[in-house]
This record gives structure tokens, sequence and C-alpha cells, in this order.
């Protein structure tokens, strides 16, 4: 059967999996005026130890946005979004019990 420019796979509407050009310059935009807001965070004299919270969150969602669109995740099968993910609370975990263990939060 001879397939026509009607079909549903002609080259304008195949889906790759991956995202675009246009997404990959909108990510890195974000994470540029991310890191932008780190740098001006860090030099607010009134934060004093606050500046540790605000600065694991802004680096927590620059971390969440490389892992989604630059490693793919948010395309690939949720197996491997959940073995990621797994793999990085348990490493979370350890240094948090690690802190306890030594004492550091007393």
């Amino acid at each position: 059967m001879a397939h026509g420019p009607s079909d549903d796979n002609t080259h304008s509407n195949v889906d790759t999996g991956h995202p675009t050009a246009r997404t990959y310059f909108t990510v890195a935009m974000i994470l540029s005026v991310i890191t932008a807001i780190e740098v001006g965070v860090f030099y607010l004299e009134g934060l004093k130890h606050g500046i540790i919270p605000v600065l694991v969150i802004l680096s927590g969602a620059k971390f969440a946005l490389v892992a989604m669109f630059y490693m793919h995740l948010r395309y690939d099968a949720k197996l491997f979004s959940a073995l990621f993910v797994g793999g990085l609370v348990l490493a979370f975990g350890v240094g948090i019990s690690l802190l306890a263990l030594f004492k550091f939060f007393v």
C-alpha cells in the first residue's frame, strides 16, 4: 500500500521523544536566571543562616531541570526516572544519616 502525504507518519508529525532546540534554549535561559538569582542571594547579608536553604532549593530546581531535559528522563520510560530518583533519595538519606551520626545537628 502506498503512503501519501495525508498519512499520520509524515515528517512533521513524527514524535521523536526528545525536546526541540527551542526547549533546550528555554531551559538553558531558565538555568541562567536561576544561577543569577543564586549569585544575587549570596550577596544578601540579611539572610545570614537562611542562605543555605534558599541556595539548596534553587540548586535542587536546577538539578531537576537538568535531569529532566538534558538527561532525557522526562522523555524516557518511568522505570529510569524511578531508578534515578531512588538512588538520589538513598544517597541523600545516607548523607543525612552521616551528619546525624557525627552530631552535626546538635
